[in-house]
């Protein structure tokens, strides 16, 4: 097997045939960690995406043609997408759904290390972006709060909410301009 090019191999990896799996493994599995571990801060994360490359190659119906350009681009683009993937997945599972959206706009932390000015102007725009978000719906404010802060793509929350991406993406548009609008005032000292 170590003889046959990497699109050979690939048309036997479509026909089940592990040892080209494992010959693909040997000559780019160092590529594929060196991508990965650039790609994520520790080693266990890297080797989740080193295995998840080799899983989506085994698993994958898309082929590989030489003529489109070379393997390694192709490979480096599934290992690409299989650590957005994973980054997107461990954000979810970290992700604690709010009681209040406007709490994730907190700039920095309570902290007794931070000046007093600091501080002041933090608890200021904190609370300016709290009476912001009051102004949004409920469905407004869990969209901001989707999209934000826990990484979902437009996408996913029309999947998640059973809706059209299009009345998702005219939510979001309309939340947004609801906050400029309202944060606008507050800046004018109109409300």
């Amino acid at each position: 097997m170590q003889h046959k090019s990497d699109e050979e191999l690939m048309q036997l990896v479509r026909s089940g045939q592990r040892p080209a799996l494992e010959t693909l493994y040997d000559r780019y599995v160092k590529l594929v960690y060196a991508f990965a571990r650039k790609a994520s801060d520790n080693e266990q994360t890297a080797k989740d995406i080193v295995q998840g490359v080799f899983m989506r190659l085994w698993t994958t119906k898309a082929e590989y043609r030489s003529k489109d350009g070379l393997f390694v681009n192709w490979l480096l683009t599934i290992a690409r997408n299989v650590s957005i993937d994973l980054h997107r997945q461990q954000r979810r599972h970290t992700a604690t759904v709010p009681l209040d959206v406007a709490d994730h706009y907190a700039i920095g932390t309570e902290d007794a290390t931070v000046l007093p000015e600091i501080a002041v102007a933090q608890s200021f725009v904190r609370e300016r972006l709290r009476e912001a978000c009051k102004a949004l719906s409920e469905s407004q404010a869990r969209l901001i709060d989707l999209v934000y802060w826990q990484g979902y793509t437009l996408r996913e929350v029309a999947e998640l909410t059973a809706e059209p991406i299009g009345t998702v993406k005219n939510r979001l548009h309309q939340a947004l301009k609801i906050l400029r609008r309202h944060l606008h005032a507050m800046k004018e000292g109109l409300l």
